[in-house]
């Protein structure tokens, strides 16, 4: 899977899991510890993050980095 659908799969897994937990994007990324503005631009699809902070998002969201990436 390319680098481009891997962000957008990214992305719209990260959104319904925060419309899950009824997280605003700021109470999502101070509970995963990374900058608001960082996750505002994963979550829109602009940036792929890095494992660890791919690691940081699994874990604020109670699922396995797996979870957030395309099988």
């Amino acid at each position: 899977m390319s680098d481009k659908n891997t962000k957008a799969y990214l992305s719209k897994r990260l959104g319904k899991l925060r419309d899950d937990y009824g997280y605003t994007q700021a109470q999502a990324a101070k509970r995963a510890g990374i900058y608001f503005n960082h996750y505002a631009r994963i979550e829109r699809g602009e940036i792929m993050p890095k494992y660890e902070t791919i690691q940081k998002l699994a874990k604020a969201f109670g699922v396995t980095p797996s979870d957030l990436l395309p099988s």
